[in-house]
Order: structure tokens, then sequence, then C-alpha cells
């Protein structure tokens, strides 16, 4: 019988949001949280403003001992596993642990923590030798990017596969798409699955000031991020993570989960073409999407709502326009799409999976979310990207996509779960 894989449980940790509901609620409001960076000192950077998490680790499960030792990006990939785990109402008692995996992406694992300790080991890069009685005693796992799924199996008493994705600024989605896989090839019947990051450090903000990516519009953090508009100069680094609790769908059935919705259908492709590059055409990121819908064997007038990468970057927004209207035809005029990352920044290997609970959301809510500093419209980028307000709209279907450095391309479709689709599977 055909393995279908459904989601019964999210959790998020997002700049503004932490908590779904809280994360829908800004949403919907179009509210930007980017604003001057306050995690360190950025007077000498090109770009100093961000997306930061106002995240208190006790609040949500973490307590003092383990935050000397978790970096950020895991403190905030546990809040949001604690919060799926609730919602999902997964008791790990009853689950047999062999069966329950646990797949997790990021792209730079723990920068922060590294960073910190590099400063304290040479002095402020006063000294070439590091001294290493100056590091913390848990350093050795900052260079396990592992680390990201072991903890979270960890907290799940996952013993199935467990994996750690690192696929640059697709992880999130990738590490969800492969997943699914693992339940349709029957290697489990539950995964967590999602992605963390916290990219807000001043070796990853003078990284990207070199290659010229971040938005400069420091005067005005609120309105720095602006996909699609004719205007915007960059992306807005963010931070956060997204995790989604992943069933075969009979499984769920039969522990009486409620369905969000369910993964119809994803694909990953490589573009071989530049490190941080894009083609104008987006012919690659359009297969991409040609061959998720193929596998959840839908149309392009099915789609209700494309979740855009929408970076903001002069080169992804003209690429992701034409990758839809390439994908899409003259469909791509008629379907809402837009861009969260002009409220939460580009959370990197995160951002997938907090764009995927967006998703789902927009399924379960009847609404979309806007893109917001849409201020004035690019003749090049001439599709509907629900500027600024949010927009009551019933949603079946979503496509969600993703690019990232090294030339990856991810697509997913989720879909609604009607009670026929329900009542097949329980027979």
């Amino acid at each position: 019988m055909t393995r279908r894989v459904v989601i019964t449980g999210m959790g998020v940790t997002a700049p503004g949001g932490v908590g779904v509901p809280a994360f829908w609620e800004l949403l919907t409001a179009g509210r930007p949280m980017t604003r001057s960076i306050t995690l360190f000192d950025a007077t000498p950077f090109r770009s100093r403003i961000a997306a930061e998490c106002d995240l208190h680790p006790a609040a949500y499960g973490t307590n003092t001992r383990d935050t000397r030792w978790l970096d950020r990006y895991l403190q905030f990939a546990t809040a949001a596993t604690a919060e799926a785990l609730r919602g999902s109402g997964l008791n790990s008692v009853e689950e047999d642990e062999w069966r329950v995996g646990v797949v997790m992406g990021t792209a730079l694992g723990s920068a922060t923590l590294l960073e910190q300790n590099y400063v304290v080991m040479s002095d402020s890069g006063a000294k070439w030798q590091l001294d290493h009685q100056y590091g913390s005693p848990h350093l050795h796992l900052a260079w396990t990017p592992s680390m990201l799924g072991a903890e979270i199996a960890r907290l799940c008493g996952a013993r199935g596969p467990v994996h750690t994705v690192l696929s640059g600024c697709t992880a999130g989605i990738d590490a969800v798409g492969y997943a699914a896989q693992l339940i349709l090839d029957g290697d489990a019947d539950v995964v967590v699955a999602g992605g963390a990051e916290s990219p807000i450090s001043p070796g990853t903000v003078g990284s990207l000031d070199a290659i010229g990516v971040t938005s400069s519009r420091n005067d005005d953090p609120e309105h720095s991020c602006r996909p699609f508009d004719r205007d915007r100069d960059g992306f807005v680094l963010g931070e956060g993570a997204a995790v989604l609790v992943l069933e075969e769908l009979r499984h769920a059935i039969r522990r009486g989960a409620s369905v969000l919705c369910e993964i119809a259908g994803y694909a990953t492709l490589s573009s071989a073409h530049h490190m941080t590059g894009l083609t104008t055409d987006g012919r690659v990121l359009a297969v991409a999407i040609t061959q998720a819908l193929n596998q959840a064997r839908l149309g392009p007038t099915e789609i209700d709502y494309i979740s855009a990468n929408g970076t903001g970057t002069r080169q992804n927004d003209l690429h992701e326009t034409n990758a839809v209207k390439l994908a899409l035809g003259q469909c791509a005029y008629s379907v809402p799409m837009s861009s969260i990352k002009s409220m939460v920044g580009h959370s990197l290997g995160a951002s997938g999976a907090i764009e995927l609970v967006a998703s789902a959301l927009a399924i379960e809510r009847g609404a979309v979310p806007p893109t917001a500093n849409l201020m004035v419209p690019d003749p090049d980028c001439d599709l509907d990207y629900v500027p600024d307000t949010a927009r009551e709209h019933h949603v079946d279907v979503t496509l969600s996509l993703a690019s990232g450095f090294g030339g990856f391309q991810s697509a997913m479709a989720l879909r609604r779960l009607d009670s026929g689709r329900v009542e097949a599977s329980r027979r």
C-alpha cells in the first residue's frame, strides 16, 4: 500500500515570533522585525542590520546549565522541537523508538560558538597561537555539525535514522524532504525534521559584506529588506529554527493525531553554475518545481500559494520570478506569491523550514502572508507578490521554494488532506 507523509506538529523560533501563534500573528500583521544589530558592536560593518530572536531559553525548557554548552542555534532548535512535539501529541513512551528518526538542516552550525571561542583564545586576534586553556570545555561539540541532529534525537528519544543536512540556504527544506523520503521508503514512521541557524556574528556579517549581498539601509532597518521591489539592495540576516513532526498517514490516524497537511512532492537540483551567482532564466529552479508537482500529481492550476525564497537581492528575485513563469506558464500570474523574509530576515539553513511552517499555516488558516516593504514595483518582477497586507484566501496547495549558495535549488508542495484521502488510508 502506498505510504503518505503528513505533518502533525510544528514549532518555530523566529524574530518577533517565538511559538507558532506569535509567528503567525507577526506574519499576518505584515510587521518587519529587522533592526540594528544588538548581539555585537556592528559599527565597523557595511551592513549593520539583522532580524534577531528574543528567546529566553529557560521559558522554553532549556535550563541554565544547558545554555553554557548549547550554541544559540541549538537553543532555537530545542525550543521549536518542544513546541512541535507538544502540538503533535506524540508520546515517545508509546512509540517504537527504532521507528522514530530525526533530520535537521543548518548552513553554518556552531559558527557563533566557534567565533566566540576564537576571540577568547586568540586574545581578540592578537595571538596566532591559540591558548586552549581559555576555550570552552564543550568546544569540541562545535566542530561537529551532526550535533544538531544528535541533540534533537536525544530530546525525542529517537533511535531510528538521524541526520544533519548541510546544503547551505536550502538545508531546512532539504531536511524535511529527506525526512519525508525516509517515511516513504519505510525506514521510519515518525521523523522530526527542520532547520536551525544563528548566523548573526561578526564573521558572518563581514563575509557577506565582502560579496555585497546584504542590505546597507542602516538608517531604516524596518524597511531594509524589500523583496521584488525595484529599489531592493540585498537581504537582511535573520536567525531562528523551525521543526515539523512528520508521520506516515496511517500511523497518524491510528493514534488519533490531528493532521495539518500532507507533504505531496519535493525536488532538489543543482545549477552547477556558480558559487553565489544565479542564472537569469531560473531554468533549474523551474525544473525542480515541475518535478515536485509531478511527484505530487498536481498541475499549475492547482497551486493556491507560493512561498517564495524572496531574499531581496537583485539576482534572486528576478531568477525566481522567471523560474515560476517558466514552470507554471500563464498560471504564474494568477497565484499569490510572497516572501516572509521581508519580515523575519534570511536565516540561511533555517529559512526553508520556517517558510514551510508559514505555508502549512496558510492552508490551515485560510490566508497568505504578505511581502512587506514592497513599495515600488519592479517591471521585471511582475507577479502577484501580495504587497504589504495579508490576504484571506482559500489554500489547498502551497509551493515552497528555496535557493542556496553553491547552486542548490529546491521546491516542496504541501497539500490539504481531504476526508476522502483520510478514509482511504483507514482501510
